[in-house]
């Protein structure tokens, strides 16, 4: 048997107003070269300008992963040519990078995990190439664009850690605003490493990498494939060799791209356009500010402070924005555990549906605390405050008067259900015999109370009112 052992390599773009070392505008766009200036094409003479707020974003992810900041902004030059590289290098960081010796935390199946970072680099990334059978056509949106590049340890065992690593990734991203993180616009993307070792080995097995993976599904077919290849080697004997390799999606197999004798030497160096740049303590202090609660620490603040589940606090923290839903209902004094029933099931239920997203939602954080407070009051039943949520949302009406509007108070007055209940006992006393008998008619009665009531009466009023009156007989 073997041990699998994984390293990542993510690279997400940073949003900003501005690409990371000129002054074109970073957005994303299906026109190609339609963002583009001087310094992106590399034309003779050009010279960068580093984006302050490219390294604020970096600093502030940096931190996010309890990563070891450096002392000054430092820049290198990674020397290389490619197509879609038009200066034939690219300004990166190697000797100081924005981040180093940092970790995440995980969960899977329950058990939490650390995933060490060995360091967060920022960069500016390629142009993209379009092929078409014998020729292919550069476009230079994405080229500068600010991408940080996470780099881990090899320190996970499984696809799943890898996949749990990359949602909890994500959602840090997503969290700090620091990036879109969008997989469809290529904004993030992976480079896998896996290897082979036998069990009982304290020696890591050949690495081999795969470049450029564009989706967490595909990140998990190419570990998945890999895994087996390898396997099927060194069952039959063979080595693995230490190469890089590419996944196609067509037939789910990797394929080699270059051997490590193949690997190219990029002669780093300090880059000499943009001098270094002391980074004040103050300043980090002031990002440190700005970095919100993150979603592992949300789920451990309401599974332990509000006693949620780890399946319902999953799913609150997934979007920050419907966790800021959640925490600024709960704010107002709504109970926690009602508060997430709502969300996890009512509200995203009907979101997912129409594919629509919190921020579409007429229902705002007040109008759920009422929602929740009439029935908690006995106003409405539980299944009335359905037919509420639904007149509210799509009729754009405050819960209260959806309730005046439909006219389904419920009744709670102890009299008036009594004299009902009495009536109902009245007319069928041969079937209260038959509930002393041991007869299921308890419910019949609670029924046609509801009958007469049109279903406004409280049901548990009505319940222990049936039981008193039954018990008097």
């Amino acid at each position: 048997m073997y041990k699998v052992v994984i390293g990542l390599e993510v690279h997400c773009e940073v949003k900003t107003n501005s690409k990371n070392f000129s002054s074109a505008k970073n957005a994303y766009s299906e026109y190609p070269n339609e963002y583009v200036d001087t310094t992106d094409l590399g034309l003779p003479g050009i010279l960068p300008v580093a984006n302050r707020e490219a390294f604020r974003k970096s600093l502030m992810m940096s931190l996010a992963l309890h990563c070891k900041t450096p002392d000054i902004v430092m820049f290198d030059r990674k020397n290389y040519y490619y197509p879609d590289l038009p200066k034939g290098y690219q300004i990166t960081q190697e000797t100081k990078p924005v981040g180093k010796d940092g970790y995440v935390m995980i969960n899977v199946d329950g058990v939490d995990k650390k995933v060490l970072i060995n360091n967060i680099h920022l960069e500016e990334d390629t142009a993209s190439l379009d092929h078409f059978g014998d020729y292919s056509l550069i476009d230079y949106n994405r080229a500068g664009v600010p991408l940080l590049e996470t780099v881990t340890e090899p320190c996970m065992y499984s696809v799943k850690e890898a996949l749990a690593f990359l949602e909890t990734l994500k959602g840090i991203f997503l969290y700090t605003d620091v990036s879109e993180a969008r997989v469809d616009r290529g904004q993030i993307r992976c480079d896998v490493n896996v290897s082979l070792m036998d069990e009982n080995s304290t020696e890591l097995g050949t690495k081999v990498e795969m470049k450029n993976i564009n989706s967490f599904n595909n990140v998990k077919l190419a570990i998945e494939t890999e895994i087996e290849r390898q396997t099927e080697i060194l069952n039959n004997g063979g080595k693995v060799l230490q190469e890089t390799r590419r996944f196609s999606e067509e037939d789910l197999k990797t394929y080699p791209m270059r051997s490590k004798v193949d690997a190219i030497d990029y002669k780093y160096y300090i880059e000499p356009n943009i001098p270094p740049i002391k980074i004040e303590d103050s300043w980090i202090e002031e990002i440190k500010k700005d970095i919100p609660m993150l979603p592992f620490e949300r789920v451990e603040k309401y599974m332990n402070v509000y006693g949620l589940s780890r399946y319902d606090s999953d799913i609150i923290v997934k979007d920050k924005k419907v966790s800021d839903y959640f925490e600024e209902t709960i704010s107002l004094g709504t109970n926690p555990k009602s508060s997430a029933n709502w969300l996890t099931s009512i509200i995203l239920g009907y979101l997912n549906k129409n594919e629509l997203s919190i921020d579409d939602l007429y229902l705002t954080p007040q109008m759920l605390h009422e929602l929740i407070k009439m029935i908690d009051d006995g106003e409405i039943s539980s299944k009335q405050s359905k037919e509420v949520f639904i007149k509210c949302i799509e009729e754009k009406i405050n819960p209260k008067d959806v309730v005046k509007s439909l006219g389904i108070t419920q009744i709670t007055d102890d009299k008036t259900i009594r004299d009902i209940v009495v009536r109902v006992l009245d007319s069928h006393p041969d079937l209260i015999e038959d509930h002393r008998k041991g007869k299921n008619t308890f419910d019949f009665f609670v029924g046609q109370v509801m009958k007469e009531t049109r279903g406004k009466a409280n049901p548990s009023i009505t319940a222990s009112i049936i039981k008193d009156e039954i018990d008097k007989r």
